[in-house]
């Protein structure tokens, strides 16, 4: 099976690798980037004979015959090479967020009526043994029917929406987009209902600061003494993406926020996220309430947790995924898209439609903390 890659950055490379492992039969055989050429020389051989560069996606769309295409570049511009793979009917597997503007969705949804190509958006939390068994668990009915839920993300690897060319909101659409479209969707999928209205504040309180605009934290003079330095490699052993200073006033992106959502039965989830928490204090899950039990879970601990209401029985569950991709869902999210490359798998397990409703969500929580007004999630 032949695969192509628009936009090869680390997240594209680490999928393609994971599709290599689900199917030894699925093959890099086309990349197209602007920067093919730094790209080809850092691919080593012989894998890099086998391998055609492109500086265009319409290029290799046009000269290669694939078996699936896979979009990896900058967030803003993963709309537009969507489309051009669906134009060309060819399984797609697109990154997140698929689009960062309302103008961007549409047009996917639209794109989506005209194309019969099946598409996995990456969505890797909701195929993680974790989750699976927490769908499983409230299908059950131990829980009764899930009356609330309070869902959190501690991300202890925040700097790097702030050091990176992430910092840069034109191109991220902003926090919600980056982080909770992964968790809105894993809440839906466990709820399964409809959320009809959101509610969302932000703040920037921490990552913002007067040093000048494009500092590098080489270039800082108290790069020995800050806490998100790049260079002291007691905080960063491995250098991380990005080099810019994460307290200069040119620092884009909120620092946390919260959304609460309504669902068409009349129960809320309450969601917050934030971007300061640092090694411990990381976490990652929710927490469903129903009147008989509670079930929680969360990914950093690999554990799920359900507490009855009634009784003194706590049941606790450990998987041993903690430490895989996204907790062993990046080789099942490639798996299913190696799948459908193939024609094994009838359908996507992480659709268009999925990944469209938690664009816009996000888009919705988005326009919510700035307006400070309550939001219907709907196309109108």
């Amino acid at each position: 099976m032949r695969l192509g890659v628009i936009g090869y950055g680390s997240r594209i490379r680490w999928m393609v690798s994971q599709m290599a492992e689900a199917d030894s039969d699925c093959r890099l055989a086309a990349v197209a980037d602007p920067d093919w050429e730094r790209i080809r020389t850092g691919i080593d051989e012989p894998d890099r004979g086998r391998i055609r560069f492109y500086a265009s996606a319409d290029e290799m769309l046009a000269q290669e015959k694939l078996d699936g295409v896979a979009v990896g570049t900058r967030c803003s511009l993963h709309t537009e090479m969507a489309l051009k793979v669906m134009a060309a009917g060819l399984p797609l597997f697109l990154e997140k967020p698929i689009a960062t503007t309302y103008e961007d969705l549409d047009r996917l949804r639209k794109g989506k009526e005209r194309s019969a190509s099946p598409v996995v958006v990456s969505f890797p939390l909701r195929f993680t043994p974790l989750l699976r068994l927490a769908k499983e668990i409230v299908a059950s009915g131990k829980l009764g029917t899930v009356e609330h839920v309070q869902a959190v993300n501690n991300v202890p690897y925040g700097g790097v929406y702030y050091h990176h060319w992430y910092r840069d909101e034109r191109e991220t659409g902003g926090m919600f987009l980056q982080k909770a479209t992964h968790d809105f969707d894993y809440l839906n999928e466990l709820i399964g209902l409809k959320p009809v209205l959101v509610s969302a504040m932000t703040s920037k309180r921490v990552f913002r600061g007067n040093k000048p605009a494009g500092l590098r934290c080489a270039e800082c003079e108290e790069n020995r003494t800050c806490e998100e330095s790049t260079i002291r490699r007691d905080i960063f052993p491995d250098p991380p993406p990005g080099e810019f200073c994460s307290f200069a006033e040119d620092t884009g992106n909120e620092d946390s926020g919260s959304a609460l959502i309504r669902y068409e039965s009349g129960m809320h989830a309450a969601y917050s996220q934030n971007f300061f928490a640092r090694r411990g204090a990381a976490a990652r899950g929710a927490r469903l309430l129903g009147y008989k039990g509670t079930l929680e879970f969360d990914w950093y601990k690999d554990e799920i947790k359900v507490f009855m209401h009634h009784t003194d029985r706590v049941e606790t569950y450990r998987l041993g995924q903690g430490k895989d991709g996204h907790g062993g869902g990046d080789i099942a999210l490639a798996r299913n898209f190696v799948d459908l490359m193939r024609g094994t798998a009838s359908s996507s397990d992480s659709t268009l439609d999925s990944g469209l409703l938690s664009a816009l969500m996000c888009l919705k929580a988005r326009e919510s903390a700035q307006s400070g007004t309550f939001q219907a999630i709907d196309w109108l």
